[in-house]
């Protein structure tokens, strides 16, 4: 992401008004305004957004998949699991005490199907993003071309 700085670079000086009540602040630069300079994002490479959401994504992937195997064991410790499997086959039995359910519940709950799926979606959400903020990039080249970009102010801090 470049910066190209347009034709006026600086603001132009404020004009005082006699009468009014704008006074200069003093900074250590001896009574001066802070200087502002006007740039406009003209294009984004595609490349360099490709590698940045790439990384940002990915972070996210091992933020996701450290939270579900955190909150995973903290619900296992508690007994969760192990009440929501108990209460299924409670409302599965027949009346002869036969199990009329033949879906196994307890496997759905085992911590390698558990984290194997948020593996599955975090490495599907890492591709989805990057290829979504590199065709965001493109688009914003395509639409700077008929506009002519987003124009940002820089200031200096007072």
């Amino acid at each position: 992401m470049r910066l190209r700085p347009s034709l006026a670079t600086e603001a132009p000086p404020l004009v005082e008004l006699p009468g009014s009540n704008n006074k200069k602040k003093s900074n250590n630069s001896g009574g001066r305004l802070p200087r502002k300079a006007h740039l406009v994002l003209r294009r984004v490479e595609p490349w360099s957004a490709m590698k940045f959401s790439f990384v940002v994504s990915l972070v996210c992937f091992v933020v996701l998949f450290v939270a579900v195997a955190v909150l995973y064991g903290v619900l296992s410790a508690l007994g969760v699991f192990d009440s929501i499997v108990d209460l299924v086959n409670q409302l599965g039995k027949g009346e002869q005490g036969q199990s009329s359910i033949p879906i196994d519940i307890a496997s759905w709950f085992e911590p390698v199907r558990i984290l194997g799926y948020t593996a599955l979606i975090g490495a599907v959400n890492v591709v989805l993003i990057t290829a979504l903020s590199t065709l965001g990039a493109v688009i914003y080249n395509i639409a700077s071309d008929l506009v002519g970009g987003v124009e940002v102010t820089f200031s200096e801090a007072e």
